[in-house]
């Protein structure tokens, strides 16, 4: 498993989004990315966060950022996720779990006296370069939007 540390080269990949298009990480260089994993479309949590990035998306766009969500759901669910929340920006399928893995965020979850795999919620923010400038290891789904510019 990955253990990605602020200032090293965040990991690139090619994945499709919710409109079946191609989306690569390093299509985005030049610009600042706040590239957040999420453990399932259309839950609470999962929700809030979403719903906050949505609310605050202008903002960040107007600072530079471009906003990117990750999941191990399909395209299809990411489409309905889409529609349903009015969402602006790019929802990543990584059905092959290879982007989770390959930051870290697939680890092995508890619930109810059971274990399982899952994806951490976890936020990165990677500069124009391509480099990490911050990680949100503990995500507040309510306010992660101001989180991050607290941290910032």
């Amino acid at each position: 498993m990955a253990d990605l540390k602020v200032g090293e080269l965040a990991p690139d990949f090619t994945a499709n989004n919710q409109n079946g298009e191609a989306v690569s990480l390093s299509g985005f260089k030049g610009k600042k990315v706040i590239l957040y994993f999420y453990p399932k479309d259309n839950t609470p949590g999962c929700n809030a966060e979403a719903c906050n990035f949505r609310d605050n998306y202008q903002f960040f766009k107007g600072k530079g950022f471009e906003v990117i969500g990750v999941s191990t759901d399909d395209e299809k669910s990411h489409k309905k996720f889409e529609t349903k929340f009015e969402l602006p920006f790019n929802l990543i399928a990584d059905t092959e779990k290879k982007i989770v893995e390959a930051y870290g965020v697939w680890v092995e979850k508890s619930m109810y006296g059971k274990t399982y795999m899952g994806t951490s919620r976890k936020t990165f923010v990677i500069d124009e370069e391509g480099k990490i400038s911050l990680i949100v290891e503990k995500v507040d789904t309510k306010n992660a939007s101001q989180q991050l510019l607290d941290l910032m």
